[in-house]
């Protein structure tokens, strides 16, 4: 496991390497957050209430920051391009030859690039917007904790759903789109944009079982407390199988390619 970690420090020391890049990234993850605080509060206004449906504008104004903050640490779009690009240029038949685990590799990888972006762009972000608009503190000790866990679990479900992708490219011999799939998924039902108790029935439903919704809805609805205790390990429980699930997809394709360049490369 000391090659990995070397891998994950390696992956955050070579992003320190562009600084100029953070005040970017920095000032774009603003914006956005503005931007979607800004939906919010001219939905409440129209509407002419303080509560919709049970929930506060402050609370869709913390949504929104978190929302920002566990999608933000994460890049999807980069594990599938950095996949994609392997494969066109054959760095990936290269991995056969290594005592390296492909997958675990990217993942490795992205860790690094992961404390990275928490560092210089997500907890940056979040305490400037958080000061401008407020946030509320975690609905209790409890589900503060159980946030943390949601939120580990939302990085990795979403890695492994990226790899899935990604890994699909050997079929299609490019990564083309597949990115863009994911991010038009995610954008609908991981709760980033809308929240699912705004969504209409069944959709609601159907999105609250989806694996996408364990990446931005789950986490922040258990840190504004919208979920009893029993619901909060329920659905942990689910979202670990999701995970689960996609992990023995990724090792599947990962095998499946593995075979592909083999019998291709002779």
């Amino acid at each position: 496991m000391s090659a990995y970690s070397a891998f994950a420090r390696s992956a955050f020391h070579a992003q320190l390497a562009y600084r100029n890049e953070v005040w970017a990234n920095i000032f774009g993850k603003l914006v956005q957050v503005f931007a979607r605080v800004a939906i919010w509060q001219a939905a409440y206004a129209g509407v002419g209430a303080a509560v919709v449906d049970g929930v506060s504008l402050q609370q869709m104004v913390t949504y929104a920051l978190l929302g920002g903050a566990v999608m933000g640490a994460t890049r999807p779009e980069r594990i599938i391009s950095e996949i994609g690009r392997s494969l066109k240029t054959g760095d990936v038949a290269v991995w056969l030859l290594k005592p390296i685990f492909y997958p675990l590799y990217i993942f490795a990888n992205e860790c690094g690039s992961f404390g990275y972006r928490l560092m210089t762009q997500v907890i940056p972000t979040v305490a400037v917007t958080a000061m401008f608009y407020g946030m509320l503190p975690p609905a209790s000790l409890f589900d503060g904790a159980m946030f943390l866990a949601f939120w580990m679990l939302s990085f990795i479900l979403l890695s492994l759903m990226s790899m899935f992708c990604g890994l699909i490219a050997f079929w299609l011999m490019t990564s083309f789109s597949l990115d863009w799939i994911l991010g038009a998924l995610l954008q609908l039902f991981s709760g980033l944009l809308v929240p699912f108790w705004f969504f209409p029935e069944p959709l609601a439903t159907i999105a609250r079982h989806l694996p996408f919704a364990w990446v931005v809805y789950y986490p922040n609805a258990v840190y504004l407390g919208r979920l009893s205790a029993a619901d909060i390990w329920f659905h942990l429980g689910l979202g670990l199988g999701w995970a689960g699930l996609f992990l023995f997809g990724v090792l599947w394709l990962w095998r499946s390619a593995s075979t592909r360049i083999t019998v291709q490369g002779g």
